[in-house]
């Protein structure tokens, strides 16, 4: 619990007079009020928590955070959500939770919060909000169930999202005269390369284990080589010349990577980037503060930042976390204030120089903030292709993605063919689709 002892000036500064009479500030109702949040132990989020204290200086709002490993806060949250009266005000969860929360109407939905003049603040500006990640982590029920579009909702905000960048040894690019790639061909020719012209070390460090971590790294490509899991109809399509394109780069990006590539998961990719073994990563924009920390990193100084390559087209993935308001939640208001100002552009720099990875185009373009971290207006430019739909989130997903995951780690360690995989693929997942009812009203 955060020391509230300092908070009244605030307070007291926030309410002004009007024609003689006292209008309080929009924060005076809900101050002395304390509420519980559930976050991950996670970097964004730790560096939310530097910055906690600055919210109640301004509003009065005590915050407690029950700040859990990522697993261990989704089994707390599927117990908490589904009480009468839950301990939680406002909940941190991952892309993924938001389809399994909001079916089962565990979220609030925000247009009311927002529609109040009490509570909505008219500088917020929406717009600035990147749209990739709204969309991806904030809506439900608009295109495919799951985007945005003229019949869904808003249940979330973006809050710790990331997205797909392409990180490269400048040195070694430098040293044998590598232009950095802009297409996924000279990505895939340059990871080939560099075995040859550094022996030892790995073209590009990638995500590749059994399970999430393989179907990962495929979908990663599957969206910039122009495919998709499903058509509009939800016919699977995973099995097409682009998903085949993608799982041969992600099969020729393991065999040129370091030793050991095949059975990489997250940790052990960025690992291997972090202590120099591989010239090139492509994942998530989370790395940038382990990159740049000497106590983690043998590569400080020595990582340039690029977009993610294009294939057919631009697709860089959206992900991480959101902030929701649990419908069994005490104070739901003082909770949306919280949001609101976490998110707000003060909010959102404030985080951002903390360590934390912004939600607002403004925050990436600030000059402050890229002087402390210059690879940001590299980042907000990847955000203009940020694609929302570069995997299906609804309710079945788990299992379509378990079994992608599972049977692309035969093709990379096994060598099954890529295309009898696929196809093994999009028949099980028709199965699955068909038992969950996507089919009900084409038959």
């Amino acid at each position: 619990m955060f020391d509230f002892s300092k908070t009244f000036t605030g307070i007291a500064a926030a309410s002004i007079l009007l024609a003689g009479q006292a209008v309080a500030g929009p924060y005076d109702e809900y101050a002395g009020t304390t509420l519980v949040v559930n976050f991950p132990a996670h970097p964004h989020y730790d560096a939310v928590m530097k910055i906690l204290p600055e919210f109640t200086a301004d509003t009065g709002i005590e915050v407690e955070v029950d700040q859990l490993p990522y697993l261990k806060m989704r089994e707390r949250q599927t117990l908490e959500l589904a009480q009468d009266e839950g301990d939680y005000d406002l909940i941190a969860y991952v892309v993924f939770s938001k389809a399994d929360y909001v079916y089962a109407d565990q979220l609030e939905n925000l247009a009311r919060y927002y529609m109040n003049p009490k509570l909505a603040d008219p500088s917020y500006d929406p717009d600035d909000l990147i749209d990739g990640y709204v969309y991806n982590i904030g809506f439900a029920g608009g295109n495919k169930g799951y985007l945005a579009g003229k019949t869904g909702s808003l249940f979330g905000i973006p809050y710790g999202s990331e997205t797909s960048i392409l990180g490269y040894r400048k040195d070694i690019f430098e040293k044998h005269g590598l232009s950095v790639p802009e297409t996924y061909d000279e990505m895939l020719d340059i990871a080939c390369k560099i075995p040859e012209l550094e022996p030892g070390m790995g073209g590009l460090s990638s995500r590749a284990a059994s399970g999430h971590h393989a179907s990962h790294a495929f979908l990663l490509h599957l969206a910039p080589l122009g495919g998709r899991v499903f058509d509009d109809a939800w016919n699977p399509i995973v099995n097409n010349e682009a998903g085949v394109n993608a799982a041969n780069a992600l099969k020729k990006i393991v065999d040129c990577g370091p030793e050991g590539a095949a059975s990489f998961g997250f940790g052990e990719a960025l690992g291997s980037f972090l202590a120099g073994d591989t010239a090139m990563f492509l994942d998530t924009t989370v790395v940038a503060g382990q990159i740049d920390d000497p106590a983690k990193s043998k590569v400080v100084g020595k990582v340039g930042w690029a977009m993610h390559p294009m294939g057919t087209r631009r697709g860089s993935q959206t992900g991480g976390f959101g902030i929701g308001i649990p419908k069994n939640a005490e104070n739901k208001d003082a909770a949306f204030l919280l949001m609101q100002w976490l998110t707000s552009k003060k909010g959102d720099k404030l985080v951002a120089l903390a360590g934390g990875n912004p939600s607002r185009f403004s925050t990436h373009e600030d000059e402050e903030v890229n002087a402390k971290f210059p690879h940001m207006k590299v980042f907000g430019e990847a955000l203009q292709h940020a694609d929302p739909d570069w995997r299906p989130i609804i309710p079945v997903w788990g299992k379509v993605n378990a079994d992608l995951g599972t049977t692309l780690s035969k093709v990379l360690t096994e060598g099954l063919d890529v295309q009898e995989a696929l196809d093994g693929v999009a028949e099980r997942t028709r199965a699955v689709m068909e038992e969950a009812g996507y089919y009900t009203w084409s038959e």
